[in-house]
């Protein structure tokens, strides 16, 4: 009787022993993902200021960039320093749900803080765009063209809004056009219409008093809608087919003259050629500019900045249809190949395009990604008028104030808050290790002095030392240091949930599926 009793005991113990296993597996899942988290956020530290190196974007810089346009490395840094935090927490033993309602706390108390610090800005104060613009292009390789760049971005956010109810930007208004040639100090801003094609008649190249034309449909024979052949038996109708193509597309020529057009954009077409040489041959006698392969995702923009609207048809070509313009030309760039400026609109749109010049592909790359954040800077003013001190300060400052209101708090919560708030040393940390500073004495520093109440101190790169960085005018919007905090934290808080990884068979294979067992909203 004994030995039989022995047995179902033993398959107890072997239950329980594969209930304590199951039971470690989400704290082992989440330092897995905490680990991953943490080492993508310190491969890119270095890239943070200054001084810093080129950036690496991720899912959460790129959120950011959506959010906010600017603030992509300090997003990403952040939640590596927050997610370090969380790793102590829970070796301590304290609970994922405790932890993650505590940090959500913190950020709503660090969103007041940051308000608290920040100061109006009006849209007419051309010297705080102007610095705020400034203050992005410092990060990035192309920041000694930030003269040229950030004066730039913002006259082509101003020139598409209306600063008296304007609540946001739409940069698709803003064009960016990248030519391959000459340097950065050749871009320019166009108010008007720049396009990448080439002129196909090279005999009309500056048409004045310009009246523009774009169509949809194509200047060339048609063509049958199912796979047929014809077949030509003698020369007389050969003749007779090549007569009637050339009285078609005679006709449809006429009627785009008869329109008053004398600029034709024409869009590209993938059935066939959108122009026939011999339609071509007639434009150019009729002098009509043409400019052929338009892409379809820039019909709108076209039509916004010109006031023109899409044909579709050749009967649907008149006079209503077509947009007008002071001057159309095809300019050279010095060797480097032509671009098509229209300027002077009648009717114009509110779009500006910007035009961006570089030696090679990389320069070009990185202008442009520099103009878009500086644009972006300019869009979250208009968003949420208000600006807040950079170098630093922001995150200084919310280390200092949370530490405060967790003494307000009690057990657990205070002890998560307080991690929390160290966690935010690292931005001011960071700026001050990749410019060359000791990073320990520098944050004691800024520490003590916003301690005692100087909430505008911070890292003042160029001097290598602490300064009221205000009267550096170094600046960002309120929007982005919000943002960073807010995704950041986010971001952390749903790795907190993550307990098991449950592989299922899909289509393609293995894929990932997440559950999360704590509620931690």
């Amino acid at each position: 009787m004994p030995e039989m009793m022995a047995a179902p005991r033993a398959s107890n113990m072997g239950r329980n022993k594969g209930m304590y296993v199951d039971r470690d597996k989400p704290a082992q899942i989440r330092y897995s993902n905490i680990s991953a988290s943490k080492a993508v956020a310190d491969a890119i530290r270095t890239s943070l200021g200054p001084k810093g190196m080129d950036k690496m974007l991720v899912e959460l810089s790129k959120a950011q960039d959506i959010e906010a346009g600017d603030g992509t490395t300090s997003v990403v840094v952040i939640a590596g320093a927050l997610l370090d935090a969380c790793s102590k927490l829970l070796q301590r033993g304290i609970h994922p749900t405790t932890i993650s309602e505590s940090f959500q706390k913190a950020v709503e108390k660090g969103v007041e803080v940051l308000t608290d610090m920040s100061r109006p800005v009006q849209l007419s104060d051309r010297e705080t765009l102007l610095n705020s613009a400034t203050t992005s292009l410092c990060s990035k390789v192309v920041s000694q063209y930030s003269s040229l760049l950030a004066p730039m971005s913002v006259d082509a956010v101003m020139r598409v809004i209306d600063p008296a109810t304007a609540t946001g930007v739409d940069l698709h208004d803003i064009k960016i056009i990248k030519k391959l040639g000459g340097t950065i100090d050749d871009c320019e801003l166009v108010d008007g219409l720049v396009l990448n094609q080439r002129v196909a008649n090279s005999s009309v190249s500056r048409v004045e008093k310009a009246k523009i034309g774009l169509i949809q449909f194509c200047l060339s024979p048609p063509k049958t809608d199912m796979d047929n052949q014809i077949v030509v038996s003698d020369y007389a109708q050969m003749d007779r087919v090549l007569r009637e193509e050339r009285s078609y597309i005679l006709n449809m020529v006429k009627q785009v003259k008869k329109a008053g057009c004398n600029v034709l954009l024409i869009q590209k077409s993938i059935l066939r050629d959108a122009l026939s040489d011999l339609a071509l041959h007639f434009l150019n006698k009729m002098k009509i500019m043409v400019v052929k392969e338009i892409e379809r995702e820039d019909i709108e923009f076209i039509c916004k900045t010109l006031g023109t609207k899409p044909i579709a048809h050749i009967d649907h070509f008149t006079p209503e249809m077509l947009g007008t313009a002071e001057l159309a030309e095809e300019v050279s760039l010095d060797g480097s190949g032509k671009l098509i400026k229209i300027t002077g609109c009648a009717s114009p749109g509110k779009t500006v395009c910007i035009v961006v010049r570089g030696s090679n592909k990389l320069v070009i790359e990185e202008a442009e990604r520099s103009i878009h954040d500086a644009l972006c800077v300019i869009r979250c003013l208009v968003k949420k008028r208000a600006l807040i001190a950079g170098g630093g300060a922001p995150e200084i400052e919310l280390a200092v104030r949370l530490a405060e209101y967790s003494r307000t708090l009690a057990g657990m919560e205070a002890y998560c808050v307080r991690a929390y708030a160290d966690a935010l040393e690292v931005i001011p940390s960071t700026l001050a290790e990749n410019a060359g500073l000791n990073p320990i004495s520098t944050v004691t520093e800024l520490r003590n002095r916003h301690a005692q109440g100087d909430k505008m101190a911070g890292i003042n790169v160029r001097k290598g030392g602490i300064s009221n960085i205000l009267e550096e005018q170094v600046v960002q919007p309120l929007l982005v240091s919000i943002s960073a905090l807010t995704l950041s934290t986010e971001t952390v808080r749903s790795i907190l949930k993550i307990d098991d990884i449950v592989r299922n068979r899909g289509s393609n294979g293995f894929f990932l599926k997440r559950k999360c067992r704590y509620d931690c909203s």
